[in-house]
Parts: C-alpha cells; structure tokens; sequence
C-alpha cells in the first residue's frame, strides 16, 4: 500500500497554477483536435463545390473556411429568391382569384347576356 500513496502524493504536491500549467497544452490539443475534425467535415460536406472551383488543387484550412463562407452566403441569396419567387406567385393567385370573383360579382348584379357572360368567364378559366 505504501508505494501507491507515495505514487499519488506528486500530484496532490502540485499548486492549482501548477496543474492548470500542466492541463492547458492538454486542452489546448483537443481544442485544435475539434477545429481540424471541423474544417474536414466541411471540406467532405462540400467537395463537388470545391471541385468545381479549384480542381486538383490541396486546400488549405483557410481556403476551406473561406469557401465554405462564400458557398453558405450563396445559398442564403437563392433561399431569399426563393422564398420572394414564392410570394409573388402566391400574390399574383390570390390576386387573380380575387378579381374573378369581383367580375363574377359584377356579372350577377348587371343584366349581361348569358353568352357574354359564359364567353368571359372560359376566358377567365385559360
């Protein structure tokens, strides 16, 4: 028993600073650890967009980040667009609708002949 408390007894000797000296190259390597698992991730996410604009080149960390920036800013503009194609198609449906039913509207209170009427309204249906 005696040789595994003389075996703990450096380690109960050491001062907070001292550990904190001894733990930080450490934590400092698993930080680094997790930025590179990171940046390969990315540069696996993204490879055909790499590909596409530097083929056959070795990228460096900081050209990934960049690029991954760029592409990800790229992708927010043509979600916006999008989103904004959407609405007005969406604004331009309801609009349309709106008006049929303001000229059914106008054709039930105004005596108009059936055959005007039907002519407009498969006019409409197109």
């Amino acid at each position: 028993m005696a040789p595994s408390t003389v075996f703990l007894e450096p380690d109960n000797l050491l001062t907070p600073k001292e550990k904190n000296k001894l733990r930080k190259p450490v934590v400092e390597k698993m930080r680094r650890d997790r930025i590179n698992s990171s940046i390969e991730q990315l540069k696996l996410l993204l490879e055909k967009e790499f590909q596409r604009h530097q083929p056959n080149s070795k990228l460096e960390k900081a050209d990934i980040l960049e690029m991954t920036v760029s592409y990800l800013k790229q992708q927010s503009q043509l979600q916006i667009k999008r989103s904004f194609h959407k609405s007005s198609q969406f604004d331009f449906r309801e609009g349309y609708s709106r008006c049929l039913q303001e000229a059914f509207h106008f054709l039930s209170l105004h005596k108009v002949r059936t055959e005007t009427q039907t002519k407009l309204l498969s006019h409409f249906q197109k």
